[in-house]
């Protein structure tokens, strides 16, 4: 199971939203490109970026940012946020980005993903952001009336890389992931899940590494390695042993 740095971008800075309101954002750098090599420099083998303007948006906003981060570091990126089309995952991978993370669009229009799938092949990653099991879009500002296992079974067999799965409830809380919910979505489907929402300490690496079994291959930590709750060196250290 890997840990995953997340850098969230607002206005070309890096920030961390508590539950995905815009409202409620701290301020850590002005500096993304900084951050994400600060996360490289302890050990990060994958960083998690996300164009927080873009979500809202519904289209890219902080490209040269992200431009700024490849250039900048020697480890892979995923991006998310604002991504609804062919055009724009195209120039993404073109940039050099690992991975490209399809959110609400894949909730609208299922097809894109897999028609993305087929062009990109093992570039393209469903985020899927519930709020009480449902999945929740545009930037988490809608809650939709789609199961989150639902649309996971939905891209079962079309090459998905794998899926990131957020519950809205912990994400900036740092009251640790949901656990059952993660535990629930890797049983069902046989995509690789990746955690996000809650992570604060060590014993929250812990508790998911116990579910590592069933697929569940990454993890993705903000606040907690920005607030120095979690230790980034130490829990990838505990995830290799």
């Amino acid at each position: 199971m890997i840990i995953i740095p997340a850098v969230d971008i607002k206005q070309g800075k890096c920030v961390r939203l508590l539950q995905g309101r815009m409202e409620d954002t701290t301020l850590y750098s002005d500096s993304p490109v900084a951050m994400a090599k600060k996360w490289e420099v302890k050990g990060a083998q994958l960083i998690h970026i996300v164009d927080l303007d873009g979500a809202f948006a519904k289209g890219v906003v902080n490209f040269d940012a992200i431009k700024q981060i490849l250039g900048g570091i020697n480890v892979p990126i995923q991006v998310g946020g604002g991504i609804r089309d062919l055009k724009t995952i195209q120039m993404y991978v073109d940039a050099g980005v690992s991975k490209v993370i399809i959110g609400s669009e894949a909730v609208y229009n299922p097809q894109l993903v897999k028609d993305a799938c087929k062009q990109f092949p093992g570039k393209i990653v469903v985020g899927i952001d519930a709020r009480n099991g449902m999945v929740a879009t545009e930037g988490w500002s809608q809650t939709s009336k789609v199961r989150a296992v639902d649309l996971a079974k939905e891209f079962e067999s079309c090459g998905v890389a794998a899926i990131n799965f957020t519950d809205i409830h912990r994400d900036g809380m740092q009251t640790g992931p949901n656990i059952e919910e993660t535990a629930a979505l890797a049983d069902a489907v046989n995509i690789p899940i990746v955690a996000s929402g809650g992570v604060s300490t060590l014993q929250d690496i812990k508790n998911l590494l116990k579910i590592e079994k069933k697929g569940v291959t990454g993890v993705i930590t903000g606040r907690a390695i920005y607030e120095g709750t979690l230790d980034l060196e130490e829990a990838i250290r505990i995830s290799k042993s």
